[in-house]
This record gives structure tokens, C-alpha cells and sequence, in this order.
């Protein structure tokens, strides 16, 4: 018997359940679960064949033929809020720069944290998203954000540490709220600390596009139709 975490959608599809206990019949495989869920959450099953849905144990993606052991964490991923190395533990100061957090940030205040890293700042590009009152056609009155606790905050400390290797920049500072934002309020902030402004706008692009694909975070939009 296994517990898999469940989120965004495919929680609706599990008569929202939050976890499912499943008993794999002697199979100890990824491959194993998804038979088992063919069978007992046929369109969850469906949406894993058509690879919409991610199998991840332990916080890292896995495939047909992960071994799945007594204690595990495995969780089923649906598709993250934008669309379609692990960073290891971090100090007191390094935490500061990657953040999942339910309470507001201050711009001002993320700006300077990463300006004080170093005086051979020259150039800070910034990324700020917030929430909008419309989407894809509909009204939006307010957005939820669900997210994978411990594997969203590891994604975008990967993130970080891929930007700061692959990018000739100085320092990068990541937040991205959860639980329920209004419209006009902040989603997500990106901050980047280089030399020259040409690497620090390139840096910022990068960061957002990648968090958008590789982290673990679920909107759920709230409009007068119902919620999306």
C-alpha cells in the first residue's frame, strides 16, 4: 500500500481527494501504479498516457520503471500554472532569495536584498506578475494557488542555481505566492543582480519562462461561471 498526493485537477477527478491509498499487487514500478490507476481512475489514467499528468517520486520526475519503495513520496502532477541538478538545503541567507510564501512581498524590499549582495552591481531587471480581473475569455474575481510542498521550493532553488551558473550575473532572488490572491495583487517576483543590463534582462526571461514549466504550482481562477 502506497499514498500518492494528489493536486490541482486531479484532485477533482479523485472526488477530491487530497491522497489516494493504492495497493500495487506485488508491482513495486511506476508502471505498475498506472495500471492500477487505469483501473480504478480511468480518466486520470487517461490524461498519464497522453503525458498531461506527471508521475514524481520522492520530488523528482519519474518514468515507467522507477522503483517505487516502503515510504516514498509519490504525487501526480497535472499540468503547472504557466502551461506546459536538484538544489540541495540552503542556510538562513540563501533561503531568503528562493521563497514560497502565502503572505504579499515587497518589491522594494527583494530589490535592495539582492543590490546588497554586491557592489559590482550595475544593472537589476525584474519580472513582477499579478493577478488580472480577466483570462482566456472569462471575468476573474480572485485565484488560488496550490503548490507541491518542498518540490515547488527545490525547483526554483534549481532555478536559481542554474541562472547563476549559466548566466553572467550576480545574484537572482525568486518568490511566488500561494493559497488565495485578489485581483491587482502580487503573484511572483524575479530579481536579477548582474554587472550589465543586457545579462540581467536575458537572466530574468530565462528564470520566468523555466519556473513557469518546471514548478510544481496549480491556479485555480474564480469567475462568475464557476471556477476554472
Amino acid at each position: 500500500m502506497i499514498t500518492v498526493k494528489l493536486f490541482g485537477l486531479i484532485k477533482t477527478l479523485a472526488n477530491n481527494q487530497a491522497e489516494l491509498a493504492v495497493t500495487l499487487d506485488g508491482g513495486r514500478r511506476v508502471q505498475d501504479l498506472i495500471v492500477t490507476l487505469d483501473a480504478q481512475f480511468p480518466k486520470i489514467g487517461e490524461l498519464i498516457h497522453q503525458k498531461r499528468v506527471l508521475i514524481s517520486v520522492n520530488q523528482d520526475i519519474a518514468h515507467g520503471e522507477t522503483e517505487i519503495r516502503d515510504g516514498d513520496e509519490v504525487a501526480l502532477l497535472p499540468p503547472f500554472a504557466g502551461g506546459a541538478v536538484p538544489g540541495g538545503p540552503t542556510g538562513p541567507d540563501e533561503a531568503m532569495f528562493v521563497r514560497v510564501q502565502r503572505e504579499n512581498f515587497s518589491v522594494d524590499a527583494e530589490i535592495d536584498r539582492v543590490r546588497a549582495r554586491s557592489t559590482r552591481i550595475g544593472g537589476i531587471s525584474i519580472f513582477l506578475g499579478t493577478a488580472r480581473d480577466h483570462s482566456k475569455g472569462h471575468d476573474v474575481s480572485s485565484i488560488t494557488f496550490e503548490h507541491y510542498e518542498g518540490m515547488a521550493q527545490k525547483k526554483l532553488r534549481e532555478i536559481r542555481e542554474r541562472a547563476l551558473k549559466q548566466f553572467d550575473v550576480l545574484e537572482v532572488a525568486i518568490l511566488h505566492r500561494h493559497g488565495e490572491i485578489e485581483v491587482g495583487e502580487n503573484i511572483v517576483l524575479i530579481v536579477v543582480g548582474a554587472e550589465h543590463r543586457a545579462d540581467a534582462f536575458k537572466a530574468c526571461r530565462w528564470c520566468i519562462d523555466e519556473l513557469k514549466q518546471i514548478t510544481p504550482i496549480w491556479k485555480l481562477e474564480h469567475t462568475p461561471a464557476g471556477e476554472v
